[in-house]
């Protein structure tokens, strides 16, 4: 007779509660046991799974996708509730399904799935289907019931956060019916914050991005409303998914305008406008990277008290081996396209470079933020992808050898084990999309936090080609600014303790090598590949003692400012304004403390305009970048240095602790400098740097004063340059536009104002120095050709290479006044050596 399994066992699978029992239980599993590390993170869970918000990290390629399946198999066990199990996207939600089954977990791809619905299977899907005004989980206010959720694990949480900031902001597009209406209400506005830029806006500038003044944006709310209820109402293609989750604080929201559109967006996403979520009994966060937890404090309204604790295995050395070089950290001279001919050679095979392959062809993988930076690669790589044929490029590359293949914008949420990328090029990372994001990009440029969310995208990269810990990886690093990240400790302090520890091996291979050219680094290239025993060695010692840290880094500010903004929806504002100001009293960084002290006044404005006004002349005195006061900012006439050399030794020195640090930061601040309409803003912010590298008094006066030129430096006590960038001109122009030479004639209107007695040098760096046949000439005019910026860019290198050669010379006000005057950097001579007069059309 049949058996009847029904009376055999006192428990199954489903009943089982403890994570590892549960995977202990599963009869199909594909491996016998859980990696000693996926059992300590679960452990680590379990002790605390009735903390409403728990953050587990580990490492790329520790297991995470198991771990987040097993603790939501373990809450439906348990019958607390229905589970979420959040992926970045749809190709990475498949990838998760694919895990569960070869676990054999059940699980869901529809949210009106019965079997989800019953709590018999886990709901897989991603973060936008359950964060959006027209979530099928339903909406606060909504026609939907809430679906009541257990626990809710969202994978690659600095994704997920990235997705959320986007969900609550309502782009209007400027072909949008409401665009110019809600344009013209706020013209007069934008124009007193920064004339040049909304012009620009009006001219087509892609780049040129203005602030509606929060003053303008609470006085004229009634009118705002009536423009744009009738599309919210309507349930307009470009509103339906924000705007029901932004109208009901729409009084604080930021407004940014640019030529892409106009931008809404509250100072924290109100995810309290997703009930499924809030209400969540268990949110777990699942990263690998995310060093700074204080976003999922902004963004998510997660707990700061649960936060301070995180969920880590007990070792960090579970990370597949790593070399990790920047070339121009080992040899200055040698370029950036040596170097991407150097990994094309390496994808055939050919190490020694002379065209003939000697040995195995290895992936190679490339990582570039946009399209123009792809497009440097476009003679050497065999593929080039972009989002929306990444799966079939990753599963091409899984399947065997491709050669060199570039990956547009994407530094995360891919898995190119083995094989698939045993050699990773990071070609820059990637810069922020969104008007806002721009604008608190500029503001924060230097700042510790902004510095923070650089790094965490560098390691996110870093991290696609090791997916275990059996995995190697040879990483190149292009360019200055990615070669300072991992030479400064400032910056190293903050990677995860095992990537710390793979870069400074790594640092020790490069003092070796510095000086050398490609030959140098193909050598260290090839210890890594070919997985010499010395090197894996020392690798896997240099992780064996590594420990995460497992205490969570909230910011305070941040906590502030979730606390403010939650108070001003409920209408408290001058409450919200004072818990602001506390994390204003601990704030030591100069720019961060402007941009705070910017959010108080917005609120403050409710109850208190003119108190809101000083708050915002205290701000802009800490960061240039923040709106400027109602009744402006007074113009402060520009002082050259007493000396030169004097004034560039002081600076350098307080900038740079040693040689490689110069060379770097010099090559950084050049490398911004580039014709790209997509980078104007970063090229205005590197010259007014490269102004202070030299001794020159260096201002902006356009982004302080909402008037004048881009930037303006103090060559000596009786003359200034003043000077207009358009790295963002196509480079195949034929002719200075007439709007643009208006530009530059009334920045030295404004000097002439400003600096009585002090003449100006009309100076505009363009790609040509012919006028339009339209434009009004210029007296004096120069221009800085490309020809010219690069011969420039040659004397700077040269000047600060030259200060490398002894005891920190670039601290001594002779070697630095000797050095200026043999490269023709002086006041007397720069603008003569390094730009053209200005030509009529013939």
């Amino acid at each position: 007779m049949p058996l009847d399994w029904n009376r055999i066992g006192s428990s199954s699978p489903q009943l089982l509660v403890q994570p590892r029992d549960i995977f202990a239980a599963l009869p199909n599993k594909p491996f016998s046991y859980l990696r000693q590390e996926q059992g300590e993170v679960l452990e680590g869970w379990f002790a605390r799974k009735d903390d409403r918000d728990v953050v587990i990290k580990q490492n790329t390629g520790g297991g995470k996708t198991v771990v987040g399946l097993l603790i939501a198999q373990s809450t439906l066990n348990e019958g607390v509730g229905k589970a979420v199990y959040l992926a970045p996207d749809t190709y990475l939600a498949a990838r998760v399904r694919e895990e569960a089954v070869r676990l054999g977990l059940p699980t869901s791809e529809r949210h009106d799935d019965p079997s989800f619905l019953a709590g018999r299977a886990i709901l897989v899907t991603t973060f936008q289907k359950l964060i959006n005004g027209q979530s099928v989980f339903g909406v606060a206010g909504g026609w939907r019931t809430p679906v009541d959720l257990g626990v809710v694990v969202v994978d690659d949480a600095h994704a997920a956060l990235a997705t959320t900031e986007g969900q609550f902001r309502l782009t209007i597009p400027i072909g949008h019916e409401a665009f110019y209406p809600l344009f013209d209400l706020f013209a007069d506005d934008l124009k007193e914050q920064n004339r040049k830029a909304t012009f620009d806006i009006t001219e087509g500038d892609v780049t040129a991005a203005v602030r509606v003044p929060f003053w303008a944006w609470a006085n004229k709310l009634d009118e705002v409303w009536k423009i744009l209820y009738p599309f919210g109402a309507a349930r307009d293609e470009e509103f339906k998914f924000a705007w029901p989750l932004i109208a009901d604080c729409l009084q604080l929201c930021t407004v940014m305008v640019s030529r892409r559109g106009i931008e809404i967006q509250p100072p924290c996403p109100p995810i309290d406008k997703i009930p499924s979520f809030v209400g969540a009994r268990r949110r777990v966060y699942l990263t690998a990277t995310l060093s700074d937890d204080s976003v999922l404090v902004t963004n998510l309204k997660a707990d700061p008290k649960n936060l301070e604790h995180v969920v880590t295995p007990g070792s960090a050395a579970d990370l597949g081996d790593r070399l990790v070089l920047a070339p121009v950290q080992l040899n200055p001279n040698l370029s950036d396209d040596a170097v991407r001919t150097l990994a094309k050679q390496f994808s055939l095979g050919d190490r020694d470079g002379d065209g003939i392959p000697e040995t195995r062809p290895v992936n190679v993988v490339v990582l570039v933020p946009s399209g123009a930076q792809a497009a440097l690669w476009r003679g050497l790589a065999d593929r080039i992808h972009y989002i929306k044929d990444l799966e079939a490029g990753v599963a091409e590359l899984r399947a065997g050898h491709v050669g060199l293949v570039v990956l547009v914008n994407k530094y995360d949420g891919i898995d190119l084990p083995g094989p698939a990328c045993e050699m990773l090029v990071i070609d820059g990372i990637p810069r922020p999309m969104s008007a806002a994001d721009r604008r608190e990009a500029a503001a924060l440029i230097d700042s510790p936090t902004r510095r923070a969310r650089d790094a965490q995208r560098i390691e996110q990269g870093m991290g696609r080609g090791v997916r275990d810990v059996g995995d190697h990886c040879a990483v190149l690093l292009l360019g200055a600014g990615l070669a300072m990240a991992v030479h400064d400790s400032a910056w190293l302090e903050l990677f995860s303790p095992a990537t710390r520890a793979q870069l400074v091996l790594s640092r020790d291979v490069a003092l070796q090598l510095y000086g050398q050219g490609s030959g140098g680094i193909r050598s260290a290239l090839s210890v890594c590949l070919d997985r010499d025993p010395q090197w894996v060695q020392r690798s896997r010692f240099a992780l064996a003692s590594v420990r995460y840290r497992n205490v969570g880094a909230v910011r305070p500010e941040a906590v502030a400012a979730r606390d403010a903004f939650d108070l001003a929806v409920a209408g408290q504002t001058p409450q919200a304004a004072d818990r602001l100001q506390t994390a204003i009293n601990g704030i030591t960084d100069p720019a961060l403390r402007g941009w705070v002290r910017e959010q108080k006044a917005g609120y403050l404005h409710f109850t208190d305009p003119a108190l809101a006004q000083q708050q915002l002349g205290a701000a802009i005195r800490d960061n240039a970048m923040v709106l400027r006061p109602a009744v402006g900012v007074d113009v402060r006439p520009s002082r050259p240095a007493a000396v030169q050399a004097r004034a560039a030794a002081e600076h350098l020195g307080a900038t740079y602790g040693d040689s490689t640090a110069l060379l770097l930061g010099v090559r950084a601040v050049l490398d911004e400098i580039v014709w790209d309409e997509e980078r104007t803003e970063q090229a205005e912010a590197a010259w007014a740097k490269l102004g202070l590298h030299l001794g020159f008094g260096s201002t902006r006066p356009e982004r302080l004063y909402g008037t004048g030129p881009d930037n303006l430096w103090t060559l000596t006590p009786a003359r200034n340059a003043v000077i207009e960038l358009k790295t963002g001109v196509e480079l195949t122009c034929t002719g200075i536009a007439k709007k643009d030479a208006d530009q530059l004639r009334g920045g030295v209107q404004w000097n002439t104002e400003a600096n009585g007695g002090v003449a100006a040098v009309p100076v505009m760096v363009h790609p040509v120095d012919v006028y339009d046949a339209r434009a009004i000439a210029v007296p004096e005019m120069r221009v800085i050709t490309p020809a010219k910026l690069a011969e420039f860019k040659t004397a700077i290198v040269a000047f600060a290479t030259a200060l490398t050669q002894g005891q920190h010379l670039w601290r001594e006000e002779q070697a630095v006044a000797q050095q200026l005057a043999f490269h023709r950097l002086t006041g007397d001579r720069i603008i003569g050596a390094y730009s053209v007069a200005v030509r009529r059309p013939k």
